[in-house]
């Protein structure tokens, strides 16, 4: 397994559970991107409304968290007037692994879909797919 390099690039990570968030800052930290952490919906959408157009390349979003929903949470980023709303890709990353979560997660404007546990292979090759080098 060869990581890829995403230097320059910023992610933000949301993740309520602190053992999946530092499982993924690890295999994240191997590319060399930035990675914000963020730790329920609300506290992603203010990090995200409150940074510049262009700023972040990549939205890792768990499902099931406190506050708002990783769900909620993409609906209103995609509402949002921020410059980014509709550009950036947002990977949903739950435990439901079933056809219909995948698709929920779409219906709900996200791009992609991540099982965890996170399988260090699939989980590189979904961020290589939505982040350009």
């Amino acid at each position: 397994f060869i990581p890829p390099e995403f230097p320059g690039r910023h992610f933000l990570l949301v993740e309520d559970n602190i053992l999946n968030r530092e499982i993924a800052m690890e295999i994240l930290k191997v590319t060399g991107a930035e990675i914000d952490c963020a730790e329920n919906g609300k506290e992603a959408l203010d990090i995200f409304l409150a940074s510049p157009g262009g700023y972040y390349d990549l939205i890792l979003m768990d499902i099931q968290m406190p506050v708002i929903d990783g769900y909620e949470a993409t609906k209103q980023l995609r509402a949002s007037s921020h410059p980014d709303a509709e550009r950036v890709p947002v990977i949903a990353m739950t435990a439901n692994a079933f056809d219909e979560d995948r698709k929920k997660a779409l219906e709900h404007g996200m791009n992609g879909h991540i099982a965890k546990p996170f399988d260090i292979d699939t989980f590189a090759e979904t961020v290589l797919e939505y982040v350009k080098y």
